[in-house]
């Protein structure tokens, strides 16, 4: 199970709209991505966790 250390941010990607990415740090430093219509705070959400350097190869893409 992935650790969530710190609280979820929206994306700068996301803009106004209500259908959001958000990220957050994890236990092994790297980051928790979820989808902004589905984080219920039971820990019952889906997260999609990568490694610190995928998160940064993900974001030199951009």
């Amino acid at each position: 199970m992935t650790k969530v250390v710190n609280p979820f941010w929206k994306s700068s990607y996301s803009g106004q709209e209500n259908a959001c990415v958000e990220v957050a740090d994890t236990a092994t430093h790297g980051r928790a991505v979820r989808d902004s219509k589905q984080h219920p705070e039971d820990g019952t959400a889906p997260l999609l966790a990568v490694s610190r350097e995928a998160w940064r190869c993900f974001v030199r893409q951009f």
